[in-house]
């Protein structure tokens, strides 16, 4: 079991590149399976990635690195079944059904696995796609899902924008029979770097204005070659260590378009931001202040992704921050292991009350899931003193040499 040790109050000054996204390279992997091979840059070496590799490798498309790019082989396999242990490896290995759906008209799977959110029902996806034409069937805890007569578009309404949904409706929509109109669908911006994909492919795929996003199916896509998105959660977190450090770092190869909503929280903490075209710079030389309430909600709004690591900068924040969740029912896991560190965090349900303290203090803390454990380093890197963090097998699902890079840029953490 590995576990980080980190050696705190290190200011943090210099250059960090943003690696690709991993909410965008996993549907992309998905999407992989329907066309004729392709060629992945800026997709992101991560253990969530290896997991939906071996997925596709399971169905027949070869996976291979070659310096730095993936490469994902044309699938021969008719093997419709995922197998208990690779569902398991990864929570969103449940946008394989769509693109199952689209390529053989049938698939066999089990729930996926991952970080435990609290529940993460996939109702609407199921919804959807008995309105393209498929059936559904469960057996002691397996999916048997089947194309009735033809798999045909459809008039999608979603009442809420869930982006799993939204990504299982395009990848079955985009070789199905007809035109899909998915209203009110999610508008992350990893839904549009899909959509990129899928477009690169041959899809004719279209997204209007007020986010209504229309596809055509077509017999089948080609081989592409496609450059993923930089990852908006992982520049956050690097801003994160780096204010709580009261540091200067300058984020590079990410999009700024894709975090404007947390921009207002951190100069509300007391950083200063300086803004380019991919580029990130923050400064923080003085206290933290709290930011008075922070709301997660869908796309262009606060990410529910960025709650644990802004939460771990309010812990050492002159005053209290409100924090209410939306999105999960039980995205306060970390709380916890804050509160050893001596945070003082309140929960009750969907709200957690962080009254920031002065000083936090070293402790043996553990990972509850990936952002959580994200929100450890950072509260580790502003306490003075050596902290040991257990699981870190949660951080290695989304972020990339995490502690090398921030070594490379001031910080002392050692994996172990």
């Amino acid at each position: 079991m590995e576990r980080y040790i980190v050696n705190g109050l290190r200011r943090l000054s210099g250059e960090m590149r943003v690696h690709g996204a991993k909410n965008a390279a996993l549907p992309i992997l998905a999407a992989s399976l329907l066309c004729d091979g392709c060629e992945l840059h800026n997709c992101p070496h991560l253990s969530d990635v290896d997991a939906a590799c071996n997925i596709l490798n399971h169905l027949g498309c070869g996976t291979c690195w070659q310096n730095n790019v993936l490469l994902v082989g044309k699938g021969e396999s008719r093997d419709c079944t995922i197998p208990t242990s690779l569902m398991r490896e990864m929570r969103s290995s449940i946008v394989f059904l769509g693109a199952m759906i689209a390529k053989y008209h049938e698939a066999k799977l089990t729930f996926p696995g991952g970080c435990e959110l609290g529940p993460r029902p996939i109702d609407l996806h199921l919804s959807s796609l008995r309105k393209m034409g498929v059936e559904f069937e469960e057996e002691e805890g397996t999916l048997n899902c089947r194309v009735r007569d033809e798999l045909r578009g459809a008039q999608i309404d979603l009442p809420f924008p869930s982006v799993g949904a939204t990504e299982n409706i395009i990848l079955a929509a985009s070789l199905a029979k007809g035109q899909t109109v998915i209203r009110n669908a999610a508008r992350e911006p990893e839904i549009g770097d899909l959509v990129g994909f899928l477009q690169s492919c041959g899809a004719k795929i279209s997204i209007e204005n007020d986010g209504t996003i229309l596809i055509d199916g077509v017999e089948k896509l080609h081989e592409t070659v496609y450059h993923v998105i930089p990852d908006r959660i992982v520049t956050i977190t690097y801003l994160c260590c780096a204010a709580i450090t009261g540091g200067d770092i300058l984020v590079t190869d990410a999009c700024p378009d894709h975090i404007r909503s947390v921009f207002p929280i951190f100069e509300e903490m007391g950083c200063r931001l300086t803004v380019g075209k991919n580029k990130i710079r923050l400064i923080n030389h003085g206290s933290i202040h709290a930011a008075k309430n922070v709301t997660t909600m869908p796309y262009p709004g606060f990410p529910t992704d960025a709650l644990a690591p802004i939460m771990a900068l309010s812990c050492v924040a002159d005053g209290t921050t409100v924090f209410t969740e939306t999105i999960f029912q039980n995205r306060y896991k970390q709380a916890w292991e804050l509160c050893r560190m001596g945070a003082d965090i309140k929960t009750e349900g969907r709200i957690a009350v962080v009254r920031g303290v002065k000083n936090l203090h070293p402790a043996h803390v553990a990972c509850t899931d990936l952002r959580g454990g994200a929100a450890l380093v950072i509260a580790a890197l502003g306490t003075e003193g050596t902290t040991t963090i257990d699981e870190i097998r949660h951080i290695t699902r989304g972020y990339e040499e995490f502690h090398t890079n921030l070594n490379r840029v001031g910080a002392d953490i050692c994996c172990q």
